[in-house]
């Protein structure tokens, strides 16, 4: 008989007859040769290739499985990226053969647990990378997907990338917000996923993505239909064909803001506006190559258009902005702002007033054309107007001011005037002061030629002022201020004071006596003068302040301890900031402000101690303190 040979070692397993014979008695002896041990490979799923591999992946049930075999390895992790939510939904539906070898355990059923949504999720900085994103999609992708998303900048070495994208549009197919803010590896093959994915796109926001382009632009009209609000700051790369597309596609398009796109020129602009005429209400362009002719068409077809902002357009004279008036389409204009734009002028201004009936807010900012004559003819026509504020307006004086007042309408009830130069004391007062009795909200700041003198006009002229803000009147003294106090019939509610240096504790105290049962907010950030006098006019009137700002004033402990003794006064915000009297005698007043503290500023305190704000924290564990 023939030897049994082991052929996987050349060697014999008997030698011969007389051994063989012996393997089958009892007693009998074999001798057996050692063989060599060759160690087997063990098996791994990671042998099988990417479509093998992918079948499997995407069979996992439940997120928990899923998210568990994301953290395996990289190659998982982009295979679990890459699968739809439709082809997760298509392997659940198979069913799938029972495990005879399982033990039966009597467990909850992942799928009846209901699963919490995935609503918003934001990367910012070095957090942003593809794996990041990646891991985020498979996860959420369990739970029915993100619905909103914002990339605000990127790794410098592992930046998102469009694979990121593919990942978040493969496992998110009801996003409905996404805002990729400097993302300078995104490209349009990125861009064109999300819009295969994600038909549910309301809302794309691109800020700072240099590769993405019209093409990537097109993809997104053609797959997002449903697409409400477009924003695109600092693209170089899209031009006039993307809006295009997104204004023939996108028919329930609402809002556009397009800002500094070297490439965007009147024909965008006007495709876009003339295909969304029915729907487009807000419209923002700052910093564009366009000229008297997409005004033209903002006037004419802008028919739904509600807010206009318009900024840093050299190139648009006053022609284009008389002819958006005069074209007659902007009926329901309610709010417009302009900016730095050389072709807002008085006659300009006079239009718009004519020809937009309903107009009721006017931001004008860096407007150097636009003086008091403007502002006259402006409110000979404004009907329905409400609030007007002005900046760096410096034609603009405050007999054009007086002039405004008179003539303005009934419902008039906000004015703002900041940094504007021509604000300054009149050597004489008009033989007739206006009265504006509709005017409730007054701002005056940082206009330095505004004193005593102007502010006790305006108190005459304006009874019914809830809300004043003069912060940055260096030269406004108690003077100026108690004719305002005194002429206030309706009850101050919020007073801004913030670095008007020559007002004292006399002021504050009229303030706080005439008004202290309406007050909520008053500020006196830089206030030097401020002492430990007004702390207890406070605590003695003031019984719905809810707000105090005593930023670098000379109060003490005195007037710390003050505050809280009145248990009437409930404060929720109060700044300490810079009150460098204030010292650790007053941490045990501070614990004693009442459960109704939310905010206490307590920096540049340097005389309180970093132990001291530790045991105070302690003690207002429910309070944020600021030190």
């Amino acid at each position: 008989m023939p030897a049994f040979c082991a052929y996987g070692d050349g060697g014999c397993l008997v030698s011969s007859p007389a051994e063989l014979s012996a393997l089958f008695c009892r007693g009998g002896a074999v001798q057996q040769r050692k063989r060599r041990q060759l160690p087997l490979p063990l098996p791994s799923l990671d042998a099988l290739p990417d479509e093998c591999l992918f079948e499997i992946l995407r069979r996992v049930p439940g997120g928990r499985g899923r998210g568990a075999s994301a953290c395996v390895s990289r190659r998982w992790l982009a295979l679990l990226g890459s699968i739809r939510a439709s082809e997760v939904a298509q392997a659940a539906d198979t069913p799938a053969l029972p495990d005879l070898n399982e033990e039966f355990v009597m467990e909850e059923d992942e799928d009846e647990i209901p699963a919490v949504p995935c609503v918003e999720r934001v990367l910012e900085g070095k957090e942003a990378t593809d794996v990041r994103l990646a891991a985020m999609a498979v996860v959420a992708g369990s739970r029915g997907g993100l619905e909103k998303l914002a990339v605000r900048g990127s790794h410098p070495t592992r930046g998102v990338t469009d694979q990121g994208l593919s990942a978040v549009a493969h496992g998110s197919p009801n996003l409905s917000s996404l805002a990729l803010w400097d993302v300078p590896l995104v490209t349009d093959a990125g861009l064109a996923e999300v819009a295969a994915g994600c038909p549910s796109l309301e809302c794309l926001d691109i800020s700072r993505c240099p590769l993405i382009t019209d093409k990537g632009l097109i993809a997104v009209a053609q797959g997002c239909p449903k697409l409400m609000s477009l924003t695109i700051e600092a693209c170089s790369g899209v031009g006039n064909e993307g809006l295009r597309a997104i204004g023939r596609c996108c028919t329930k398009l609402q809002a556009v803001n397009i800002k500094n796109c070297a490439n965007v020129g009147d024909q965008g602009i006007s495709s876009l506006v003339c295909s969304a005429t029915a729907s487009l209400a807000k419209i923002r362009l700052q910093g564009l190559n366009i000229t008297d002719a997409s005004l033209a068409v903002i006037g004419y077809y802008g028919k739904a258009v509600t807010d206009l902002t318009l900024a840093r357009l050299a190139t648009v004279g006053e022609r284009g902005f008389w002819v958006m008036a005069n074209a007659a389409g902007l009926q329901n204009l309610r709010c417009m702002n302009v900016t730095s734009c050389p072709g807002i002028t008085d006659l300009a201004l006079s239009s718009i007033a004519k020809f937009c009936p309903s107009l009721k807010q006017l931001y004008l900012r860096k407007c150097a054309h636009v003086s008091d004559a403007g502002l006259t003819a402006f409110t000979e026509s404004a009907k329905v107007f409400e609030n007007l504020q002005l900046e760096e307006c410096n034609r603009v004086t405050l007999v054009g001011i007086l002039s405004f007042l008179r003539n303005c309408s009934q419902k008039f009830r906000a004015l703002s005037l900041v940094k504007c130069m021509g604000i300054k004391d009149i050597r004489s007062s008009p033989a007739q002061l206006p009265l504006c009795r509709s005017l409730r909200f007054l701002t005056i700041k940082d206009c330095p030629g505004f004193t005593d003198a102007s502010l006790a006009v305006v108190g005459m002229i304006c009874p019914q002022l809830e809300q004043v803000d003069l912060s940055g009147l260096g030269e406004v003294t108690d003077c100026g201020l108690l004719p305002l106090i005194q002429s206030s019939e309706a009850g101050l509610i919020k007073v801004d004071l913030s670095g008007c240096k020559n007002i004292t504790d006399g002021a504050v105290s009229s303030l706080v006596k005439a008004h202290g049962k309406s007050l909520k907010k008053v500020s006196l950030e830089g206030c030097s003068k401020i002492t430990d006098v007004s702390l207890f006019a406070i605590s003695e009137s003031c019984t719905e302040l809810a707000e105090l700002d005593l930023s670098n004033c000379m109060v003490s402990d005195y007037g710390v301890a003050i505050l809280s003794s009145a248990r009437h006064l409930k404060l929720r915000v109060l700044s300490l900031s810079g009150c460098s009297n204030v010292t650790q005698k007053s941490v045990p007043y501070l614990g004693n402000l009442g459960q109704s503290l939310e905010g206490l500023n307590l920096q540049f305190c340097n005389m309180i101690g970093n132990h001291n704000v530790a045991s105070l924290e302690k003690k207002l564990w429910w309070c944020d303190i600021l030190a």
